[in-house]
């Protein structure tokens, strides 16, 4: 194999990597998941074994249990999100969840909204555009570098039956680095070498078994 061809091979690998990060923030898969298939058990149901221990069936879903409180509403409320979408898992929409808190944070940060407008939903988009024209029209720039994730925690979920809708909210403390100059380049606030905290508190929701795998920032606060 000839190394053009190689180079072509690796770079069409790194293209869906990409692909595949954007599409998959906020805890959500790209395309269509195939239910799991129950396992075929052809041995003598355990009840029928003669075996001196006593067979617990059941019993707290970890995935659930490991955020908030088994038995909670918001409990209930997650079990009912994967009845409706069985491919559904907490930790998984908060690794999701982490990494869209920096993309959405630094969005809106540098001024490029229109990157995440699948992941906002339109009040929050609207709040955000609102503050990035009042900074263009006092000349007003920010450079900022996002240092990481120090805290996320699951504080409430919710879900309608009737309607699928899921809301999740989490708290986050984000650290980054900001400095806001004015339009003659100075800064007027902010130090590149001081790292500052982020808190915050998001509620995402989605419709869930529906056919769009992403989750939307509805809701903001600290």
């Amino acid at each position: 194999m000839s190394y053009a061809v190689i180079q072509l091979l690796v770079l069409a690998g790194v293209a869906i990597f990409l692909i595949l990060r954007l599409r998959s923030v906020l805890g959500t898969r790209e395309g269509y998941e195939k239910p799991p298939v129950p396992k075929q058990d052809t041995a003598e149901p355990l009840s029928r074994r003669k075996h001196d221990f006593e067979v617990i069936e059941g019993g707290p879903d970890r995935d659930i249990a490991d955020h908030v409180p088994d038995g909670s509403d918001s409990a209930k409320a997650l079990a009912g999100m994967k009845m409706v979408e069985p491919g559904f898992g907490v930790s998984e929409f908060l690794g999701g969840a982490r990494g869209a808190y920096e993309m959405i944070l630094m969005a809106f940060e540098n001024g490029d909204l229109e990157s995440i407008r699948a992941f906002v939903g339109a009040e929050v988009y609207e709040a955000m555009d609102g503050v990035v024209q009042q900074r263009e029209e006092a000349g007003l720039t920010v450079e900022a570098n996002f240092i990481g994730v120090r805290e996320l925690q699951l504080i409430d979920a919710r879900f309608d039956r009737d309607t699928n809708l899921a809301e999740i909210t989490v708290r986050l403390t984000g650290e980054l680095t900001s400095v806001v100059r004015n339009a003659a380049g100075e800064v007027i606030e902010g130090d590149a070498k001081t790292i500052k905290k982020q808190r915050d508190i998001w509620t995402f929701a989605r419709t869930m078994g529906s056919g769009d795998p992403n989750w939307q920032l509805v809701a903001t606060g600290e």
